[in-house]
């Protein structure tokens, strides 16, 4: 689920979205975060998530009037190029999944509009186990405190098969 709201207070707490995000990583950016289909090419995922959110103007788009979804606007961008060429864009970004671009290999460091997945390690940490849930996400949530940047993670069912990609992160300004 992605969400629009320039009010930093109501961002953090609607919905069930982003209720336990850390106060100082929202302070200008919007939390989003989206649950997808599992399959094993997360890169694929995160190009499928981006091409939907695109298509369904579900990210913010304002030309200098109060920011709403971009589905909203009927002039709103048609391409992703043309969207990423327009200055407002490049300023303050969408606040979506849209602002992120690539998922990072095992081994990357972070950077700028990249999707570092959540390693064993890490999940052991916060979550007491490798194989993460829907009932996991309170635990690795905090996992991402920059803006623009993300994290994914797949979680599993019930009996330890990978069934969906969670992506969350900030961006925006």
């Amino acid at each position: 689920m992605n969400y629009f709201s320039t009010d930093v207070g109501a961002a953090r707490y609607r919905a069930g979205t982003v209720d336990t995000w850390r106060k100082e990583a929202v302070v200008g950016a919007s939390g989003w975060s989206y649950f997808v289909a599992y399959q094993p090419d997360l890169d694929a995922a995160l190009d499928a998530l981006r091409d939907r959110v695109f298509a369904e103007g579900e990210y913010w788009w304002a030309r200098g009037e109060t920011p709403n979804s971009a589905s909203d606007y009927p002039n709103r961008p048609t391409t992703m190029e043309d969207l990423f060429n327009d200055e407002w864009v490049q300023e303050s970004g969408t606040h979506s999944i849209l602002d992120v671009y690539r998922v990072l290999n095992e081994g990357e460091r972070p950077d700028y509009g990249t999707v570092e997945p959540v390693c064993t390690a890490e999940a052991l940490r916060h979550a007491g186990t490798e194989r993460l849930t829907r009932e996991h996400l309170d635990a690795i949530k905090g996992l991402t405190a920059r803006r623009w940047f993300g994290r994914c993670a797949v979680l599993h069912d019930g009996q330890g098969k990978p069934e969906e990609i969670y992506f969350w992160g900030f961006s925006g300004d």
